[in-house]
């Protein structure tokens, strides 16, 4: 069994950099499911519904969100209908939405993707570890469970792993997502669950985690209001990671997939 991920999708350009790369990657690595997390494909903010339905049709069958899921208020129509879009499972009971799903499997059993969102330096949801730990208590892996995929949005590293040390063995594999820098630390932890602190994103790298760099830089240095933050508009670099499992849904395999014009490339 084999997954990619691609990492946040960050306006135009990281749009661009999905719908041209992402039939090639496909071609080359074969992935069973494709999950993208699309929360800044909308101008750098939130999701549409067209977007959504530009990404099924590029070859993504399940989109993940975070802290901009609800950015676009239209998408809010879509979040109960649609079951390939999931936002972080830690909202506050009755959020609009679903904090995972199910993908099936020709021989019957499911894949479930999970989205969960960190806490330190973000919004104070509730307790990402709890909220995973009573989903794992109805849907342990095994039996119809073939494996699990939890997107981990979050900005502290630190909270990212110790998630995936404690999930080890619990789940097929724990990547993270919201810096949009991709890490150099895709291993396979003891107990056979892979990982990544951050898949990166899908955007223009000549930025700052992919807006346009004279407003983040005002920003930092003079502390004073300044206009919103756009998307830089450059060519966009594809950024992922491909995982595969064994028969028990654990990872046997894991690398990150890096295209495009400004990161050193993997395929």
């Amino acid at each position: 069994m084999k997954i990619l991920f691609c990492g946040d999708v960050v306006g135009r350009s990281g749009r661009d950099a999905v719908i041209e790369h992402l039939p090639r990657i496909k071609n080359l690595l074969h992935p069973d499911l494709v999950i993208l997390n699309g929360e800044n494909a909308a101008h750098g903010f939130g999701i549409t519904r067209g977007i959504c339905d530009d990404f099924y049709k590029a070859g993504v069958d399940i989109i993940t969100l975070g802290n901009h899921a609800f950015d676009n208020k239209e998408i809010m129509k879509s979040l109960d209908s649609d079951h390939r879009l999931v936002r972080p499972i830690n909202y506050p009971a009755k959020t609009p939405g679903r904090g995972f799903t199910f993908f099936d499997l020709p021989n019957g059993k499911k894949i479930m993707i999970v989205n969960a969102m960190a806490r330190l330096f973000m919004d104070p949801l509730d307790d990402p570890f709890a909220a995973i730990d009573d989903l794992l208590s109805k849907y342990p892996m095994g039996g119809s469970i073939y494996g699990i995929f939890l997107d981990f949005h979050g900005e502290a590293s630190s909270e990212k792993m110790a998630m995936g040390h404690y999930l080890d063995g619990k789940v097929s594999a724990v990547v993270g997502t919201h810096t949009h820098i991709p890490t150099a630390d895709t291993q396979i932890f003891p107990h056979g669950t892979g990982y990544q602190t951050d898949a990166g994103m899908c955007g223009d790298y000549n930025s700052v985690i992919g807006m346009d760099k004279i407003v983040p830089i005002q920003r930092f240095r003079k502390k004073i209001p300044t206009d919103r933050m756009q998307p830089a508009s450059g060519p966009g670099t594809f950024c992922g990671t491909f995982i595969e499992l064994n028969e028990k849904g654990l990872c046997t395999h894991i690398e990150p997939v890096r295209c495009g014009p400004r990161l050193m490339a993997t395929h």
